[in-house]
């Protein structure tokens, strides 16, 4: 069974072992002829994709006590993965979200890496950089790459820190393992939302022979 969680700019789809990510023209060219169930965050995609009678949306089978109306169909599924913890989706945005005991606690969206970035720019030219990957957060910058790296960087930790209590801590999304690695024993697993995606199924099959 493949499954797909649709993103912004990429399908994210999981065969059960590996997870191929693929850009929205190529992925729906590749797979149509494939049986498919899938969760989209993308509406345009959404719409286009809907015809395709191989292909199933399955985002209104998934439920976690605790959401709100509005809440991303992806999110649903990362938090439904694991009992108890902190989720961080860190893709185009990064989301931070919390579970206690199965039940949503709440959580916050921040912009993702590249769109740090491009904020930046936007305020000048002169601010335009690249995030470098090996800054150290134990001391205050001096050149302005650097600057703006730990600016980024210090502030998403100081979200994350302050919304972590004693539960476990989990990263996924393109840029999660790279957050990760400025937190001691968190868990980085780019499989959270399809085993959410599983166990959404599986509780939702379970509440219809009830």
């Amino acid at each position: 069974m493949l499954l797909a969680d649709i993103g912004n700019t990429h399908f994210h789809i999981y065969d059960g072992h590996t997870i191929n990510h693929l850009p929205h023209d190529e992925a729906i060219q590749r797979y149509k002829d494939k049986k498919l169930l899938y969760i989209c965050v993308h509406h345009d995609t959404a719409q286009k994709i809907a015809k395709n009678t191989k292909w199933s949306n399955i985002g209104g089978k998934l439920s976690i006590q605790g959401e709100y109306s509005t809440m991303g169909i992806d999110r649903k599924a990362l938090c439904l993965s694991k009992k108890n913890g902190v989720f961080v989706d860190a893709g185009s945005a990064i989301t931070i979200d919390v579970v206690r005991h199965s039940i949503y606690q709440g959580g916050c969206i921040l912009p993702g890496l590249q769109a740090y970035l491009q904020s930046f720019e936007r305020i000048s030219p002169a601010l335009k950089t690249q995030l470098n990957p090996n800054v150290t957060l134990k001391r205050l910058p001096t050149t302005t790459k650097d600057a703006i790296s730990y600016g980024i960087i210090a502030s998403i930790k100081a979200l994350i820190s302050n919304l972590k209590y004693h539960e476990p801590l989990y990263f996924t999304g393109g840029d999660g393992a790279f957050l990760a690695s400025f937190f001691k024993d968190s868990l980085y697993d780019e499989t959270l939302i399809f085993k959410g995606i599983l166990k959404g199924l599986k509780q939702h099959k379970k509440g219809k022979t009830r």
